[in-house]
């Protein structure tokens, strides 16, 4: 199968599932192919949880899910070392942060402690337990759902945590058609049991290094370069975008294009996929009277293309 019938296949599949939000099932599966991590925020009862499992079944991906709460140590995640009398040593015995996808269900409703504690494993795709560093399956992603921060019991994530995050995608409510179709349909989380698996692990890395390759010319690189100019302009954001975020975008913007079937980048898919790869990192002048969100919008409309 070659390479466009396989991703046309990925987002049939999970279409499917996630009923009427092509366009943040799109940013997902950019995101992961641009070996990214994926935080998705919305309210509770959207489909969140559901997308992110759906999005770990159709990648082929073994996974394990952490329910996470405000007693929620770091321990719980990386792994402890037990005492075994019989061999007279410790004995480590792995988290669930070992697996290729950590489904991070509610990841502000922990404590900031605890969220630390994936800072090195998310950047370096590694942990240190006991002074001792152990590597992370290989392909890892952390797939992050997260409630709005006005909700009681949650714990806004520390900036240098959401800066590990390639992108920041919101479901909203359906529309009148799709909800139709979830009343009337097969439950969601049953059909997510059912997906198959659509990659190999050798078949993701392959496609992984299709987006590196896929061709950013100059000018498409000044385009870039002027976005990140303006976001440091202090006319829009108090502080501007760091040179890891314009790779970020540049690499969401190759999946983006790879996604469209090209093999070079064109300015709509950086605009595509701006807001959702910087919105995040960002925080608004105190008299924009918008979010950071609606502001990106906005200085994607003020800078001329290229």
């Amino acid at each position: 199968m070659d390479t466009q019938l396989k991703l046309k296949s990925l987002l049939n599949q999970l279409n499917t599932v996630i009923v009427g939000k092509t366009d943040a099932v799109r940013d997902g599966v950019a995101c992961l192919l641009a070996g990214g991590h994926l935080l998705i925020e919305d309210a509770p009862g959207v489909g969140k949880t559901t997308l992110a499992h759906a999005l770990a079944r159709t990648f082929g991906l073994q996974f394990s899910r952490v329910q996470f709460t405000s007693d929620l140590m770091p321990s719980d995640l990386s792994g402890v070392s037990v005492y075994d009398r019989g061999r007279e040593s410790f004995i480590f015995h792995p988290g669930p942060i070992f697996a290729q996808v950590l489904l991070a269900d509610e990841i502000n409703r922990a404590s900031p402690k605890t969220q630390s504690a994936l800072l090195e494993a998310m950047e370096e795709k590694q942990v240190t337990v006991d002074g001792e560093t152990r590597p992370l399956p290989t392909p890892f992603f952390v797939i992050a759902t997260q409630n709005p921060h006005d909700q009681r019991g949650t714990h806004a994530l520390p900036e240098s945590q959401l800066d590990r995050f390639l992108m920041r995608i919101s479901l909203g409510y359906p529309d009148r058609d799709a909800e139709r179709t979830l009343l009337a349909g097969q439950d969601r989380r049953e059909m997510v049991d059912h997906l198959n698996g659509l990659l190999t692990q050798h078949e993701l890395l392959a496609l992984q290094q299709q987006v590196i390759a896929v061709h950013a010319a100059p000018p498409l690189l000044d385009y870039v370069q002027d976005l990140l100019a303006a976001t440091r302009s202090g006319r829009w954001f108090v502080q501007g975008l760091s040179p890891r975020a314009g790779l970020a975008v540049l690499r969401a913007a190759k999946a983006q294009a790879l996604l469209s079937g090209r093999d070079f980048v064109a300015p709509d898919d950086v605009q595509a996929i701006l807001p959702q790869t910087t919105a995040h990192r960002l925080n608004p002048v105190n008299d924009a009277g918008r979010g950071a969100l609606e502001q990106v919008r906005a200085m994607l409309e003020a800078v001329p293309l290229p």
